[in-house]
């Protein structure tokens, strides 16, 4: 019986091949990151940084990469193996999920979704759940306060991170990401219509992150290293790359949402939309070599007291305004 050729949807062979381009950049995204953070803390605070290995130490990420591939993984007594190794699995993958709606020009994305931010939404809180595991699952009293902290900061930082979104969600009339980017002028993007929105956002995009000042489930004076003090090797390595992928990611939708995305003065395209991305994530790395870490009931109160109630009003007030014009 002759069945006929088998056809592939070209949807499908468009995500596989988004993924495979998401996992190249990832991978060199981590290796950048790596090397520039380590030189914005050497600018920030008057030392040299990584000088040695290479020209201006850009062969260091290679190195700290091999060392950590070479390293035996370790498995604590009593732990829950199963657990302790889904953890850092379970926190990596999910990047990749985010990334497919993202709209990195005006035809470069891997599948444009209508409810692309409802999507990110959604499954980024999956990274609380494999920090939770780790921290569980390690039978270590300092990891297991890392992720209580990680559940408490992460649950309240959720809720003004939506509704800033919200507000614009509100403003445009959806939750289409490279809609949200086409509706903003070259240079009249969110950002002028929702200025506290973007602040909120970006407050709350840091404590998400678990970056400094808010790096509270990973404090090393603290907690020694927080959820994943009993990791070593790659699997401690996967908790960083997965942390870099998350910053890019919020940063990809604060560039859409509020930066106007793909647009610019002249010739729009991705270079654009790569370039406010990576000016946001040396904000991400100024703050965290510039301030010191804030306690936790400071950080609960920044969001209970201040950033709740301003998003609440902001999105009424959008809302209200929506209505009457």
């Amino acid at each position: 019986m002759n069945i006929g050729p088998i056809t592939v949807p070209i949807e499908l062979v468009r995500i596989m091949v988004a993924i495979l381009a998401f996992s190249l950049f990832i991978g060199l995204n981590g290796v950048i990151l790596v090397w520039l953070e380590r030189k914005v803390a050497g600018h920030v605070q008057r030392r040299p940084g990584p000088y040695e290995v290479g020209p201006h130490g850009l062969l260091q990420p290679v190195a700290d990469a091999l060392k950590l591939i070479g390293k035996q993984l370790f498995i604590p007594k009593g732990a829950d193996k199963i657990l302790f190794w889904a953890a850092p699995i379970l926190s990596f993958l999910p990047v990749f999920l985010l990334l497919i709606p993202m709209p990195f020009g005006p035809k470069l994305f891997a599948l444009d979704v209508d409810l692309g931010l409802l999507l990110i939404l959604a499954f980024a809180g999956v990274n609380v759940l494999a920090i939770c595991l780790a921290g569980w699952s390690s039978r270590n009293k300092w990891s297991l306060l890392g992720a209580a902290r990680a559940v408490s900061q992460c649950v309240a930082y959720e809720i003004p991170m939506l509704l800033s979104l919200l507000s614009v969600a509100f403003m445009e009339g959806t939750l289409n990401l490279t809609q949200i980017v086409n509706q903003q002028e070259p240079w009249l993007w969110n950002i002028v219509y929702q200025p506290l929105a973007f602040i909120i956002f970006f407050v709350c995009a840091v404590a998400e992150t678990n970056r400094c000042p808010f790096d509270l489930p990973e404090a090393e004076s603290e907690l020694t290293a927080g959820f994943h003090t009993e990791y070593s090797g790659m699997a401690f390595s996967m908790f960083m790359l997965a942390e870099y992928s998350y910053i890019i990611v919020v940063c990809c939708v604060a560039t859409a949402v509020f930066l106007g995305g793909w647009h610019g003065p002249f010739y729009p395209g991705s270079w654009w939309f790569l370039g406010k991305v990576y000016a946001l994530i040396l904000v991400f790395m100024w703050l965290r070599w510039t301030y010191p870490r804030v306690r936790f009931d400071q950080l609960l109160n920044i969001n209970w007291k201040w950033l709740l109630p301003l998003s609440l009003l902001n999105l009424f007030v959008t809302a209200f305004l929506v209505k009457v014009l």
